[in-house]
């Protein structure tokens, strides 16, 4: 039996929320990991620069990833 710490259906609206942020938390690791990785790139910084902003890049996304867990209290 599959763990739930509600016994409630998502809603649609919940639903395609969590769709949208877990597509969007995807984009921006691979947006990170582009930044700091792909030398074909063409962005006129330097190797530490592009270290620190795609590491940047990626903490906003795990940030935006957290959110969507946290539940709203004016929600029902």
């Amino acid at each position: 039996m599959p763990f739930n710490y509600n016994k409630e259906q998502k809603s649609p609206k919940r639903r395609f929320l969590l769709i949208l942020g877990t597509a969007a938390f995807i984009c921006f690791v691979v947006l990170g990991l582009m930044i700091m990785f792909w030398d074909a790139l063409p962005l006129q910084m330097q190797h530490y620069q592009r270290l620190l902003f795609g590491g940047f890049i990626i903490c906003y996304a795990v940030l935006r990833f957290s959110r969507l867990f946290k539940k709203d209290q004016y929600e029902d």
